[in-house]
């Protein structure tokens, strides 16, 4: 999946004298991160030149020069293709809860994610937004996207427990992660996706803390 023009983020802090450095990718998962990168690219190139129900799993297989079973070793579904870091999504959900500044609520950190996850930037990065109107237009494509995020509705809660001092099993952090991940649905379609987003997080933010939290 292309990803949107980001802010340019500060430099790491640097090791402290008695931490090891964590260790680079061995060859083995470099040459496999590259087979799966070329496969995406090939898939996606596919996808928004020709249409995504247009295009076959053995075309793409060809077009990144690999069998279709190590296509599929990387990617078990067609939809996958599409969304090839979905691996990322969790720990990146994750990180917006335990790294959300001083004083934002878990809410508006989750909305801050879902902005920056969604928003397409215009002609500088029109990759990303014919990306986002290839899912849009898709209907396969939009129900595995919707599944997708959904399926970290488990993590995310007992994030947002851990943050809030509650139990792991408390319903309302249940409830804010499924809602939080569902909003993106909610704006799909409409002229300003921002404004709608912005709405939905506004409703959860209040609720969230009208419960004290």
């Amino acid at each position: 999946m292309p990803q949107p023009d980001s802010e340019p983020q500060p430099p790491s802090e640097p090791h402290s004298a008695g931490a090891p450095a964590p260790a680079a990718p061995g060859r083995r998962e470099r040459k496999k991160a590259a087979t799966r990168r070329a496969i995406a690219d090939a898939a996606l190139r596919l996808f928004l030149e020709r249409g995504y129900d247009d295009v076959g799993i053995r075309e793409i297989a060809d077009a990144a020069d690999v069998s279709t079973t190590t296509l599929f070793k990387h990617f078990p579904v067609k939809e996958a293709l599409v969304f090839d870091e979905e691996a990322d999504l969790e720990a990146d959900l994750i990180a917006a809860v335990r790294e959300r500044p001083p004083g934002r609520s878990v809410p508006a950190a989750l909305r801050d994610h879902a902005l920056s996850h969604r928003r397409a930037t215009g002609d500088s990065d029109s990759r990303f937004a014919s990306f986002l109107g290839l899912v849009d237009s898709t209907p396969a494509l939009r129900d595995y996207h919707q599944a997708m995020w959904l399926r970290h509705t488990a993590a995310l809660a007992r994030a947002i427990a851990e943050e809030s001092g509650l139990p792991a099993d408390d319903p309302a952090c249940t409830a804010l992660a499924h809602f939080a991940l569902e909003a993106p649905h909610a704006a799909r379609g409409h002229d300003d996706p921002g404004a709608v987003l912005d709405r939905a997080f506004d409703l959860l933010d209040s609720g969230w803390r009208g419960l004290g939290r």
